[in-house]
């Protein structure tokens, strides 16, 4: 019985705590992702599926990521592989479960069908940078 006035104290802290900026994170559009190019933003394109099993093991690893402080300026792109096929064709991506981090203009890391949360954070780490 002792578990839950720790439990609601934990929860209430947690709804009472500042919350720490994350990485915006947003549908692809070509004029969001020239305006985040121009400005030399770092950022990351996640061009994933629904029905992808490899994509819904980098959703949870990414929001964890996307979450942290260091990610406060990234900015999140999210490449539906099946409606925009003209994104997918701009990214050379042949596959879902690709990600593709660029720091401004210039590319920094690309991978496909990574579920290594270190591996994952590394890509990230590399827009930031």
């Amino acid at each position: 019985m002792r578990r839950r006035p720790l439990l609601a104290a934990a929860l209430f802290g947690l709804i009472l705590a500042p919350a720490a900026r994350a990485a915006t994170v947003r549908d692809y559009s070509a004029q969001a992702f020239a305006a985040a190019q121009a400005a030399g933003e770092p950022i990351l394109v996640h061009i994933e599926a629904g029905w992808c099993p490899t994509c819904a093991r980098q959703r949870p690893i990414l929001h964890r990521i996307e979450a942290t402080p260091a990610c406060k300026d990234l900015q999140v792109f999210n490449v539906d592989f099946d409606t925009q096929k003209d994104a997918v064709r701009r990214f050379g991506a042949t596959m879902q479960s690709t990600l593709i981090a660029f720091h401004g203009g210039k590319e920094t890391a690309r991978s496909v069908g990574e579920t290594d949360p270190d591996k994952i954070a590394a890509i990230v780490d590399s827009a930031l940078h």
